[in-house]
């Protein structure tokens, strides 16, 4: 892995690292570019910001300000447009 967050399946948008999601840029529904933030995650008292992994519709998002996510993860899926 090479520090960030890669896609299972080419949709997915997966945690890199066990962490507590302090804040949540995107909504389901929403076209984001590839680099766009979408969720923040704190771990190891550092924010970390997951990033798209590709451009398309965010699908699937339920994250919540507060959740602990494990590595590996699924944040999300972002669907071609």
């Amino acid at each position: 892995r090479a520090g960030k967050a890669s896609a299972a399946g080419g949709d997915a948008l997966v945690s890199p690292m066990q962490g507590t999601i302090v804040k949540v840029v995107a909504t389901d529904g929403d076209v984001v570019n590839e680099g766009d933030t979408v969720v923040v995650l704190e771990a190891m008292k550092m924010e970390q910001p997951l990033a798209a992994h590709k451009s398309g519709t965010i699908t699937g998002l339920t994250a919540t300000v507060g959740q602990t996510v494990t590595s590996g993860a699924a944040i999300c899926e972002i669907k071609d447009t």
